[in-house]
């Protein structure tokens, strides 16, 4: 999964470093109140709620606007409904794509989300064309430099995680999604510091990207559903080598390409 994982790394940090703070800060208020609105406003027994909170506090969301995401979540205040819907598509190169949204407007998202795949050469698919090709698993990531590898493993696989492995500067861990958060906790308590932890979609099966072209137009279609402010998460199975993100990258930043 070294290509897969490459990219959606290459994302979380253009996401840190690049992307407008309002649109960034809409995603995760839309996550708060998203997990609000489905286990509770107490993120003492809402393990998504508590994660989604820190990961706002860790960006810079004000206290006062993770307190109004939860209370419109629960109810409390009035304000967007938010729903969580699962789209499935294929890439071009027959990449199979899983987009997690939060919407307050079923129809136009979809609409929209099927005019990005059409736009950028691949189609949206009807419910479960695609999901069979990926797992419910928790994606837990921590910063290699901050961390040793052979005590990250023994930690994860104490709490009985699925897999550790190396990959762009950090060590993922894969497992079940009944298991994540005791995961997390454990990690927590070995003082080990999490870069990222979330509930996500791990291919079975990947499709490699070997050419520049076919790399660009898949990118291209990925980073446009990325920046849709409804889009909370995309999840693709390929691979491509670092080589040629990397080509395609260079060739972004010519004015023209």
């Amino acid at each position: 999964m070294a290509g897969h994982s490459h990219w959606a790394k290459v994302r979380h940090q253009k996401g840190v470093t690049d992307a407008r703070k309002g649109k960034l800060f809409s995603k995760l208020v839309r996550e708060i109140a998203l997990a609000a609105k489905l286990g509770g406003g107490d993120p003492g027994f809402n393990p998504r709620l508590r994660r989604a909170v820190e990961t706002a506090k860790a960006e810079g969301v004000s206290s006062e606007s993770i307190t109004r995401a939860i209370q419109r979540g629960t109810g409390e205040v009035a304000g967007e409904a938010y729903e969580e819907i699962l789209y499935e598509g294929y890439a071009p190169g027959g990449v199979a794509v899983l987009v997690e949204a939060a919407t307050d407007n079923r129809n136009r998202t979809a609409a929209e989300v099927r005019s990005l795949f059409t736009r950028h050469g691949g189609n949206l698919a009807g419910a479960g064309s695609v999901s069979w090709l990926f797992q419910r698993k928790g994606i837990i990531r921590v910063d290699s430099t901050k961390a040793s590898f052979d005590r990250v493993f023994e930690v994860a696989l104490e709490a009985s995680a699925d897999d550790v492995q190396a990959s762009d500067g950090s060590i993922e861990i894969l497992s079940p999604p009944e298991r994540f958060e005791g995961i997390v906790k454990s990690l927590e308590t070995a003082k080990i510091p999490i870069e990222s932890a979330t509930l996500g979609y791990v291919p079975q099966n990947l499709v490699s990207i070997k050419d520049e072209e076919s790399a660009r137009a898949l990118l291209r279609l990925l980073d446009s559903l990325e920046e849709h402010e409804d889009v909370q998460h995309v999840f693709a199975n390929f691979e491509m080598s670092p080589e040629i993100l990397a080509q395609v990258e260079a060739a972004a930043s010519v004015p023209g390409r």
